[in-house]
């Protein structure tokens, strides 16, 4: 049965303070999902619950300190979502990330083409000119833009990639399923970089968020097969490190 996302009416003969039922009844709504567009202002709720602003604020106050809402001048009130984390020193797959945090993923297509790109091609140890199966998309969580994405692949290797389709799809599964081709290594450079104003509007990015620019060249056994380009939002993304008795090794490179 699906919980209700509506309001609750408090308990005017409780002992418990109406901020603290306030409180607990903001958390509640949103374990069941309410405020994914918006939440409310003050006024709003103080007029929802019949409360006072002053409970109003003490329980925002108390969602504040948990880290649950955000709250910046002129952009009022949000809920700060649980960012995707990416695993350094391991192949991932953003699609996964995504799905199983319980998102559902979706990708806008920007390109899917053969195209010439020498940086690609070089990246890739061909030449030049050699042709590559293109591949751009927006990535969105929940319906959320979370990444600008391009990949660049030999199109000798990827071209039955052209008869995918990529709104709702892992690159890697169909890498494997129609190529026959498993990336099982690479290497990632991740930089923090200020979005220009064109990417900030197509991620919808915040004026005060940052993005990580993350550059991957990916390899089977035998070569390297996948150049990437991806502009995450930082505020939806996070990064995380593992280490076990045996150690760990992290490079890092000047930026430039």
């Amino acid at each position: 049965m699906a919980r209700s996302t509506g309001p609750a009416p408090l308990d005017r003969g409780s002992a418990l303070p109406l901020w603290a039922q306030l409180l607990d009844e903001l958390r509640r709504r949103l374990r069941a999902g309410a405020f994914h567009d918006a939440f409310p202002g003050e006024m709003e709720l103080v007029a929802e619950y019949d409360v006072s602003r002053h409970t109003v604020r003490e329980a925002l106050r108390h969602l504040r300190e948990e880290g649950v809402l955000d709250s910046s001048r002129g952009r009022g009130t949000t809920v700060r979502r649980t960012p995707i984390v990416q695993p350094l020193g391991s192949i991932y797959s953003l699609f996964r990330q995504v799905e199983e945090q319980g998102m559902t993923q979706q990708s806008i297509v920007l390109a899917q083409e053969r195209a010439v790109r020498p940086e690609s091609a070089v990246a890739l140890g061909l030449p030049d000119d050699a042709e590559l199966f293109h591949l751009e998309r927006i990535r969105c969580a929940d319906g959320a833009p979370l990444a600008h994405d391009q990949v660049w692949l030999p199109w000798a290797l990827a071209s039955p990639l052209m008869e995918a389709d990529f709104t709702h799809a892992a690159l890697y599964d169909e890498l494997a399923t129609r190529c026959a081709v498993h990336i099982t290594q690479g290497r990632e450079r991740i930089s923090a970089v200020v979005p220009t104003a064109a990417e900030r509007t197509q991620l919808t990015v915040p004026r005060h968020e940052a993005c990580f620019a993350i550059e991957r060249t990916g390899r089977t056994r035998r070569s390297t097969v996948e150049h990437r380009r991806s502009l995450v939002r930082a505020g939806a993304f996070s990064l995380v490190a593992e280490w076990s008795p045996q150690g760990y090794s992290l490079n890092t490179a000047a930026g430039g």
